[in-house]
Order: C-alpha cells, then structure tokens, then sequence
C-alpha cells in the first residue's frame, strides 16, 4: 500500500511533466523544398534543431523523428493543384472554424462526430469537411493541426470525398508576417533558434506555405456559401466573381505591407472590408459599414446563386442561424463551452453538432 507521502511525490512529478509538455517548444516538421528533388526536414526538439536531408523523386516520405516518432508524413514532391471552389452532389458535409491551434478540442470533434477514427484517420467516406480558416495563431499545436488537416485532405480524396481548407485572416495575417497573434511559443522557440522568421516557414518553398497558397478563400458546395468573414454586400453590387476573390487571393498572398497601405485592389481582398475581416453579419463597423440588411444577404445569395453562406471569425455563443436560416455562424468560444462545435449539412437540413458529437436541428 502506498503512504500519503509517496502519492504525493507521484502526483508531484506526475505535475512536473505535465508542466514540462505544456511548457514545451518542440515544433515540426517544416519541410523545405531547397530545389526540385532536395527537401530539408526540420524541428526544433528537446531545444536543438534537428535536420534531415532527402532526396526525392516523386514523394517524400518520413517518419516523424521528434515526439512524433510514430507518424509517417507523406509528402509529393509536384506542388499541389488548386481545388475546385462549386462542388455539387455532396452527400454531407461538416464545417469546423476557428481552431486557432487547439488541437485536442479540434481532434476530439472529428473523431465525436465520425470524421474520423479513433486512429485519426479519415472515416467520413463521400463527405466533405471544411475548415473554414484561423488554424492558425493564439494556440500550441498549430503545426500539429496543420499536418493532421494536409494528411486528412488526401486519405479523403481517395475514399472519394473532399476536405476544403478555406483561408481566413491569421493565414494571410501570418503569410505576410504579421505576428500580433502568434504564441510565444513559436516566436521564442523555433524562430529564435532556427533564426527563420515565422511567416518564412510559411513561404512559398515551405511545404505547408506552398499548400496553403493553393488554397481557396470561398467554396460553394451544395449551393451554399462557406467564407471565413464573409462576402460584403459591395462585392454583390460590383459583379466581384468567387473566381475572382479567389484568384485575387492566391495571387497575392505574398504582399508587403506598403501594397496593403496603397493599394486598392489589395484592400478590397484583405482590408477590413473584405472576405477575411467582413462581420457586417453580426454588427456594423463604426466608420466602416453598416450591418447588413435581410435584402443585402437576399441579394448576396442571388448574385452567388447560393441559398445560405457559412462563416466563422466572428464569435457566437454557439453554432446558430441568422436572418432566417439564410446565415450560419460557426466561430464559438472553446473555453467558455469547453469544445469547439460543427456544422452539419445532410439531406437539406442543417444541423449544429455538438463536443459530444451530438446532433441538434437548426431551424
């Protein structure tokens, strides 16, 4: 039998490695593509950078060789292709926002809700999953959450559904190096002791910053609308196309800063009033914009052909229905519900998914 003395030296070091995990700045892979057929792997672990030099053919393949000793990543050497933005036909689809790196509550949602197994594999079939942008900043495990989401993308695809990774604000606030948001944990571990900016290990050679620039702003599936911020009424009136937002995007991704102060078409896309920043759902912006009206969001829809839009980035105290079920607001408080919740589109309804994985009609 154990004394009270010695249960307290357990849970006493029981403490201390929790404290250590959570405190740690491991952080990995980042793969950099130095040319065509040579990609360098590296972490930091353990406070040492750690390197692996591969030559590639066609794809690279490695086992994780920090705390992830026990995944495989598997990685093309061909940069990947841009995805289609409508998609018709989808038997389901599940849409999460706003993870912001928190990896447990992000993880536990998908396996709740059967999109993926207990393996965290992908066991969603036909369906399509949308993040709906801001993987990124304020969290620990946001490499970790990337990777999971880039693996879940192809497994997917050949078992014939879709995972849509939509933009939204801090992966175009990180691509161009802005670090209001970025955890210390980045910026006073992997940067200092690689001595690699942080929005560099999201450049265009960065296996992560090079996916990342393939990917969409606003996708249409099953004639509804999914943007992280959403379209404002003035994109709508001036005939604004999704191709265009989303070319517009892609295609400057890797703006400096002065563009963003002088240049037009650039804040039109990544100011406040565009697709990243727009919360004329939910409020007005004083000096900025109104809230939008029900004939606003009618004539939205109308424009897009769409029958409802999805966002995140604005905060609502749970998944929830606006302007008659024509609005989904999807960006809910983890701490305060203690999970991250989904939306769930099946057979022409709509429903809010729970932590538990628990299905609640919204109407």
């Amino acid at each position: 039998m154990f004394s009270t003395k010695t249960i307290l030296v357990y849970l006493s070091v029981a403490l201390g490695l929790f404290q250590h995990f959570a405190d740690s700045l491991n952080d990995g892979p980042h793969v950099y593509w130095q040319n065509d057929t040579t990609a360098i792997v590296f972490y930091l672990c353990e406070d040492s950078l750690e390197t692996e030099v591969h030559q590639v053919a066609d794809t690279l393949r490695f086992d994780g060789f920090c705390t992830d000793s026990l995944t495989e990543y598997v990685v093309p050497a061909k940069p990947p292709s841009v995805q289609p933005f409508v998609v018709d036909g989808i038997p389901q689809i599940f849409a999460i926002s706003d993870i912001h790196g928190e990896y447990e509550a992000f993880v536990d949602l998908l396996r709740n809700s059967g999109v993926v197994d207990d393996k965290l594999h992908w066991s969603w079939g036909d369906g399509h999953l949308v993040i709906l942008g801001d993987t990124f900043d304020r969290g620990v495990s946001v490499t970790e959450c990337l990777w999971l989401t880039y693996r879940l993308e192809r497994e997917a695809e050949e078992a014939g559904g879709r995972l849509h990774f939509v933009l939204g604000n801090h992966e175009a606030m990180v691509m161009y190096g802005d670090n209001r948001y970025v955890n210390d944990k980045y910026l006073q571990g992997i940067v200092k002791k690689s001595r690699i900016k942080h929005e560099d290990l999201y450049g265009p050679d960065m296996e992560l910053g090079r996916w990342l620039r393939s990917k969409n702003s606003v996708v249409k599936l099953n004639e509804v609308l999914f943007v992280h911020g959403g379209i404002p009424p003035w994109f709508a009136e001036r005939g604004t196309t999704l191709e265009d937002i989303n070319e517009a995007t892609r295609a400057d991704l890797d703006f400096k800063s002065y563009e963003l102060a002088f240049g037009d078409s650039l804040r039109a896309v990544f100011g406040g009033r565009g697709v990243f920043w727009y919360r004329g759902y939910h409020y007005a912006m004083q000096g900025s914009y109104p809230e939008a009206t029900p004939e606003d969001v009618d004539a939205i829809l109308d424009a897009y052909g769409a029958r409802a839009i999805v966002v995140g980035h604005s905060e609502v105290d749970q998944v929830e229905a606006l302007y008659g079920a024509r609005v989904f607001a999807i960006d809910v408080p983890l701490k305060e519900l203690g999970s991250l919740q989904g939306l769930l589109l099946r057979d022409g309804s709509f429903y809010r998914v729970t932590g538990t994985g628990d299905l609640e009609i919204i109407e």
